[in-house]
């Protein structure tokens, strides 16, 4: 399994956009590049991500270097994984469920509770609320190619959106890039998933988040 040891920032969820992003820059990054389905999908855009926590919340920053950008998603809840999208999947309190938080490169997210693929039930506009979350592109339709572009997305998770009412010793998660309508197909993930075909929702190829 794998794990790393994230940082703790006091607060971290009181600090404004630009306080945020430019306090988790300095993190130290954990690279999204394991290509688990090389044959099908060999393309492997740039992707690191930047954790850290605080008594209350997980705050998370996405950087990414890719050479098609895609937003087209706009409303919540809407397809955002057929955009440059990145994702996070966590283990909740009762060990029977997960949520995913996915966001497209222009800030649109889909959230929800599962068991399952099929069994999802999506966070409302309230629930959803509580999730910040802002991206270096404005929020409105993108369709660009050219090589290496960059954008980053940033999102503040209280642990209670989670389920837990404090915070974990440790949490089971996985995070992902994909882009399922980008003209170079991917999934790449934090943590490698051990299947034939490409499946992100697999809670059993979880790592470890240390707090």
């Amino acid at each position: 399994m794998k794990t790393f040891k994230a940082q703790y920032i006091p607060q971290v969820e009181a600090l404004s956009n630009e306080q945020l992003r430019l306090t988790l820059s300095s993190v130290e990054p954990q690279s999204i590049d394991c290509v688990n389905w090389p044959a099908e999908f060999p393309y492997a855009p740039a992707v690191n991500f930047k954790l850290a926590y605080s008594d209350k919340a997980l705050a998370i920053l996405f950087e990414v270097t890719e050479d098609h950008v895609r937003g087209m998603a706009t409303e919540s809840n809407g397809p955002v994984w057929q955009d440059s999208c990145v994702e996070f999947f966590i283990m909740t309190a009762d060990g029977e469920h997960y949520i995913n938080i996915e966001m497209n490169c222009i800030g649109t997210i889909l959230a929800a509770r599962r068991t399952c693929r099929h069994d999802a039930k999506h966070f409302d506009a309230e629930k959803m609320s509580a999730i910040r979350h802002f991206t270096s592109l404005p929020h409105e339709q993108i369709d660009s190619r050219a090589e290496g572009q960059s954008w980053w997305a940033a999102e503040v998770i209280p642990f209670e959106a989670l389920g837990f009412s404090e915070k974990p010793e440790s949490l089971r998660a996985n995070l992902y890039k994909c882009g399922d309508k980008c003209d170079k197909v991917h999934f790449l993930s934090w943590s490698p998933i051990g299947l034939l075909k490409p499946d992100f929702h697999c809670p059993e190829f979880f790592g470890k988040l240390r707090f």
